[in-house]
């Protein structure tokens, strides 16, 4: 929405992308984080509106994630399968659009990929039921039909469900800063989880062997991963966990 919007903060923002890439970054630390989340809104506001998004819906670049492949990985995957993937993501966003489109985007690929994915297996397994409500299709109809306006603005986020139930609900819940579902991944794996990483699923001998990934940009994401400036490297170390858990377990 701020970037949509424009103005002097956004623009200043983007002009000191310099002093943002030089900073430490990491989500441990409310400082580190901030440097964190205003070098990736800079980088965000130097692309195009398709482009931006697509940056911001995932964890790494085209280029990062192209890179962490070996020399036969990037020779087997089809360049032109992927762009026209992203495209039919990309479609809905216009060049003048408004939040609407990216919210009907975000339905097509980060929702059902990722925010509900993860919100539905761990509230079924608890015996849960908590996101069919508010994806009742005619409710979510109804809210592709609502303007901009009514959803956002410069001091509210969701202003439909804070103006629905701000008479029922504590003033308190609508002046504490937002929490993300964040679990704690930079720590479990400099800890709990650092065999995992060193002696399993990410060890040379592994990767080298495997040989679907860079050995190279995988010692360098664990460089990263235990250095005083971890940025984001832990989530594309999870992704790449995941990857390596399924891949050992129906492929090796």
């Amino acid at each position: 929405y701020k970037a949509l919007q424009g103005g002097f903060l956004p623009g200043m923002v983007k002009s000191m992308l310099p002093l943002w890439k030089i900073l430490p970054k990491s989500r441990n630390n409310p400082l580190t984080n901030k440097f964190r989340q205003l070098e990736r809104f800079a980088e965000g506001m130097k692309l195009s509106h398709q482009e931006r998004y697509w940056r911001w819906a995932l964890f790494t670049t085209e280029a990062d994630a192209m890179a962490l492949l070996s020399e036969s990985s990037q020779k087997k995957a089809s360049k032109q399968e992927i762009a026209l993937r992203k495209q039919a993501f990309l479609q809905y966003i216009g060049e003048d659009p408004d939040i609407n489109d990216f919210l009907y985007a975000d339905a097509q690929l980060v929702l059902v990929n990722d925010m509900l994915a993860k919100v539905d297996f761990m509230s079924m397994a608890n015996s849960l039921e908590v996101r069919v409500p508010f994806l009742d299709h005619e409710l979510v109809a109804f809210a592709f039909e609502l303007p901009e306006s009514s959803k956002i603005n410069a001091n509210m986020k969701k202003r439909i469900l804070q103006d629905t139930f701000r008479d029922i609900l504590p003033p308190e819940l609508y002046k504490r800063p937002k929490h993300g579902f964040e679990v704690p991944l930079l720590k479990w794996f400099r800890t709990d989880l650092k065999s995992l990483i060193e002696e399993d699923l990410l060890e040379d001998s592994f990767i080298a062997d495997q040989g679907i990934f860079n050995p190279a940009q995988i010692n360098a994401f664990k460089t990263q991963l235990f250095s005083s400036d971890p940025g984001d490297v832990h989530a594309k170390i999870w992704g790449l966990i995941v990857f390596q858990h399924w891949y050992k377990k129906y492929i090796a």
